[in-house]
């Protein structure tokens, strides 16, 4: 097995540990183990379980950030597209939380570990943002004063709601279809679009 993936191997099988037990009761024996390699390999790999931790959300943030990546190649309108990054990040975050059971309470517990793992991704999605709503004001769509500004506004607008879109807390429960012809308006409008008509 190549280093990839031995490595990839060790980072799957920590994450569903980390999942179904919780981060404080997953040691790293018990990895070894369900990975079926010895203490001698996870060690070669990883010094300690914060580093694990620390590969499993890097994991699942390559996981989000290669779906915006995917939006932001599509052949859809600049506003179509702001849209569906905003809720893919969501959806994403959701995901990854929901998927990784008793995992899910460390991410918020050590979120100083999370933010520190995130500072990549984040300086990625910004640079993300700031090429769509770029595209956009270059075919004349968006009129947008300061495109830099919009992109971090838009990024930190959706760390800060992420938490209650997990738990299901924005707009009393609104679901996707339900909140989606409120948030294109609300995106036409910061974009300096016109409102759609009737």
């Amino acid at each position: 097995m190549s280093v990839t993936k031995t490595r990839q191997k060790l980072v799957d099988v920590a994450r569903q540990l980390f999942a179904k037990y919780g981060l404080e009761a997953t040691t790293m024996n018990m990895i070894a183990t369900a990975s079926q390699k010895g203490r001698r390999t996870l060690y070669t790999y990883f010094k300690n379980k914060d580093e694990i931790y620390y590969a499993v959300i890097q994991t699942e943030l390559e996981r989000l950030s290669d779906h915006m990546d995917e939006v932001a190649e599509m052949d859809i309108e600049p506003e179509q597209k702001v849209i569906l990054l905003l809720y893919t990040h969501l959806n994403m975050i959701k995901e990854a939380v929901v998927r990784n059971g008793n995992l899910r309470a460390e991410f918020f517990r050590n979120i100083w570990m999370v933010e520190r793992v995130r500072k990549q991704f984040d300086a990625s999605e910004i640079e993300l943002f700031r090429d769509v709503l770029r595209k956009g004001c270059d075919e004349g769509k968006f009129r947008i004063d300061d495109v830099k500004l919009m992109a971090d506004i838009m990024h930190y607008s959706l760390k800060g709601l992420e938490v209650p879109y997990i738990y299901g807390r924005l707009g009393g429960g609104m679901n996707e279809v339900m909140s989606r012809p409120i948030v294109a308006t609300l995106v036409r409008r910061v974009l300096g679009m016109p409102p759609l008509r009737p």
